[in-house]
């Protein structure tokens, strides 16, 4: 079984630029190519990120996100990380059931969470 999250650009060049470095950690890359779609795949099993290009810009709340473990506990350092590459923090740290995490959003305004699991050590507080 293979998943692909495919995210609606505008820009899917820019978009694939932030997404790889901000997946970097993770050791994405650029895979197939074929306007509309630019896919950026990580090594398996982790699902591929497909950039589809679509005429008009995001409106309204995802219906679906990403949540992101980057496996670091300091989620504020990870989202100043991210925001340097042009993302925006939609949300100060939050916390239920012993997940803590942080909205963003990416430079087309998709949100998604930076987050640590349960029992994870932390440093941030």
């Amino acid at each position: 079984m293979q998943i692909v999250v495919t995210l609606d650009c505008v820009d899917t060049e820019a978009q694939a630029n932030f997404w790889l470095a901000a997946l970097a950690p993770l050791d994405y890359r650029r895979g197939f190519y074929g306007p509309p779609y630019l896919s950026l795949v990580g090594p398996a099993p982790a699902p591929t990120l497909l950039l589809q290009h679509v005429p008009e810009p995001k409106q309204g709340k995802n219906r679906m996100h990403l949540d992101l473990d980057f496996g670091t506990a300091d989620l504020v350092s990870e989202v100043n990380r991210l925001e340097r590459l042009g993302a925006a923090r939609l949300s100060e740290e939050l916390s239920e059931h012993g997940f803590r995490w942080i909205v963003v959003a990416d430079p087309e305004s998709n949100e998604f969470c930076v987050f640590n699991p349960p029992n994870s050590t932390d440093v941030a507080k």
